[in-house]
């Protein structure tokens, strides 16, 4: 019996160290080699014709295998941005390489901004996790 409450003490604190642990940085895009998560909040695209919006949208983050870039996939059948490159900006957040006024992608573990231009298109969000 002894034995027993042993190698179920071990197993708990084993839980408990475990799972303290694995908490710690999977949620930050910025310091994980691989991240997936979905923000929630407004969304759109306008281009080829199509103007899309949504206060109830998400977007998927994916980081992919180059350690820099990440992709982007939208709801509401508006298109995905894929291969953006990003620089890390202080300890959690993750800015587009050559971000400006009016073309930029912020994200950390909380909170995703969008204003993206490129051929004459345009996507934005405004989401959370």
């Amino acid at each position: 019996m002894k034995k027993a409450i042993k190698i179920l003490g071990l197993f708990l604190l084993t839980f408990f160290v475990v799972t303290a642990v694995s908490c710690s940085d999977d949620d930050d895009p910025a310091n994980n080699d691989f991240f997936a998560g979905t923000y929630k909040g407004s969304v759109s695209y306008s281009g080829d014709g199509n103007n899309i919006s949504s206060n109830d949208g998400s977007v998927f983050v994916t980081k992919i295998a180059s350690g820099t870039k990440y992709n982007f996939a939208f709801s509401n059948s508006i298109p995905d941005l894929n291969g953006i490159e990003f620089n890390q900006q202080g300890d959690n957040t993750l800015v587009m390489v050559g971000s400006t006024a009016t073309s930029y992608i912020r994200i950390d573990n909380n909170e995703l901004k969008i204003y993206y231009n490129k051929d004459g298109k345009t996507w934005t969000a405004n989401a959370t996790r």
